[in-house]
């Protein structure tokens, strides 16, 4: 059994392996085994089951440990718990032929590990993302490399993002796509929601740590990403000179490595990851959509730190492109519904994410040059997290000015907005109230447990708001100090302005970003 105080002590190597496959399931260990593993090092194999039961989206987990120890290796099976319609019988006849198929799998790499004194530890984990085990397993154990296998490649700039040690993910048998380790992340300060983003270098250490590996395991053609000679590596493209521009569509081919790398596939939208100047991206295809050319106009005129604006575009045929710099950190809903990932969302930063996200759409109801805008989907899913969980409002398909005049030359010939322009922004402020409420309860309004029985987020959260038992709704996973709660309290008061406001009339995000804020002069 590998103890946790010797795991500690040991560095270790995480490998992650779809264990539902038998082909090629081993190519991420025997690469990291030749390339990353040095002697002494604990490597920690994360079989990830996804096919046992009927439910596979569960995210509550429990672990057995079952304490089976076959020539060294230690097996721990975990499981979600949506495995309740399996009888007890058929869930241990499958697991049980789970676990055979792996130790025969896995078995040859025992004596290689033990002739270089190396410890591996196995871990079975059914029901549960391939993301959050990751960066559960990393956070939990001094670990120097995560390597993927080929088919959770998609998720290597999640994990990434979320981790500070080097990534690989298999892109063939002995291929690797290699990102280096980044400084750790910022610690969240009271001058967080006034600063710009920050930007990490990368440690200077080699890709490969065994002496007599082979440095450049990359696909020829494709980056690994190395760090920059010079300044922060991660300073996003669309702030950098030069963007946004107009890509060709032989661009954006090299870009997407031949439009092979989809992690998103919605029938008239598909997302694909690409590497644009040592950067990641994300690059959307929007077919048959008219909303493109509206969103696309808007995009090439907002610019904005707490929106995720474009690096560029491409419109070629019916084939129209949409590029943004890549949310390593994923959306706040994404954020919420792990326990894991929501541990590194305290109080304050959840008041940030108010605050950031708020200041993003007073820019665009009131600070647009060419009049106002209006979101029209502001909500948990489409907030996404930069570096240093910098929160940016995203997917405008659905966004509108509210002017029919928008000049095309830059030209701005706008005026205030006038009344019948600003009740539809009121959609903005009443789902903006809805974030708040999923940043205090650390519960995502679409996925609510009890919706399915007529009653919503906001129904069950509301009435204890506005009755002052905000603490019987604040999230039980974070605890809190008085500094704490006086943020969450002011969010609590603006969500109330938001969503249940008595007073006749209608409050305008300026006016409820300045309760969030603590403003003494603000409308309480």
């Amino acid at each position: 059994m590998v103890s946790q105080t010797d795991s500690i002590a040991r560095e270790s190597v995480i490998v992650v392996m779809d264990a539902n496959r038998n082909k090629g399931m081993v190519d991420a260990l025997d690469w990291a085994l030749k390339h990353v593993v040095r002697p002494k090092d604990t490597v920690i194999v994360v079989g990830v089951l996804d096919d046992i039961g009927s439910k596979k989206n569960s995210t509550t987990c429990f672990p057995i440990n079952i304490g089976i120890s076959i020539h060294g290796i230690w097996e721990k099976l975990e499981f979600s718990s949506g495995h309740a319609e399996l009888t007890p019988r058929e869930l241990g006849e499958e697991i049980e032929r789970k676990r055979e198929q792996y130790q025969s799998n896995l078995q040859p790499f025992y004596r290689q590990c033990k002739r270089n004194e190396v410890k591996l530890a196995v871990k079975l984990a059914a029901g549960i993302c391939p993301e959050e085990i990751t960066v559960q397993e990393a956070q939990n154990i001094n670990t120097r490399w995560i390597v993927l296998d080929r088919h959770f490649r998609k998720h290597k700039f999640f994990i990434y993002g979320h981790v500070d040690c080097n990534v690989a993910a298999m892109k063939g048998k002995d291929v690797a796509t290699l990102l280096p380790s980044r400084a750790p992340k910022p610690e969240y300060s009271s001058a967080s929601c006034e600063r710009a983003e920050s930007a990490t270098t990368p440690e200077n250490q080699p890709m490969n740590d065994l002496q007599n590996g082979n440095v450049n395991v990359v696909e020829e053609g494709e980056s690994s990403m190395p760090p920059a000679a010079n300044g922060p590596l991660w300073y996003p493209l669309q702030w950098r000179a030069g963007y946004p521009r107009e890509f060709s569509q032989g661009e954006i081919e090299v870009i997407t490595n031949g439009f092979t790398e989809i992690i998103f596939d919605d029938g008239n939208i598909k997302a694909y990851e690409g590497v644009l100047q040592d950067t990641p991206v994300l690059v959307k295809s929007f077919q048959d959509d008219e909303r493109f050319w509206s969103m696309l106009t808007i995009l090439s005129r907002v610019r904005h730190r707490n929106i995720m604006n474009m690096v560029g575009y491409c419109c070629t045929g019916t084939n129209r492109l949409l590029i943004s710099d890549y949310p390593f950190l994923c959306n706040v809903a994404y954020n919420l519904q792990y326990d894991t990932l929501a541990s590194h969302l305290p109080w304050r930063a959840r008041w940030y994410t108010a605050i950031e996200i708020g200041g993003s759409l007073r820019y665009l109801h009131e600070e647009c040059p060419d009049g106002p805008i209006v979101h029209q989907h502001v909500c948990s899913s489409d907030i996404v997290y930069s570096h240093g969980y910098l929160a940016m409002l995203g997917n405008f398909i659905t966004a509108k000015w509210l002017k029919d005049d928008v000049p095309c030359n830059g030209n701005s010939t706008v005026k205030c907005p006038k009344p019948e322009e600003e009740k539809p922004l009121y959609v903005d402020v009443h789902d903006y109230g809805v974030l708040l409420v999923e940043l205090i309860t650390g519960k995502v309004a679409n996925c609510f447990p009890h919706e399915n029985e007529g009653q919503s987020l906001i129904d069950w959260a509301l009435p204890l708001i506005e009755s002052g038992s905000v603490t019987q709704v604040m999230d039980p996973r974070l605890t809190d100090n008085d500094d704490d709660s006086r943020a969450v309290h002011y969010m609590a008061h603006a969500a109330l302005l938001c969503l249940k406001n008595d007073s006749g009339r209608s409050f305008s995000i300026s006016e409820v970003l300045a309760v969030v804020r603590g403003d003494q002069h603000a409308i309480l």
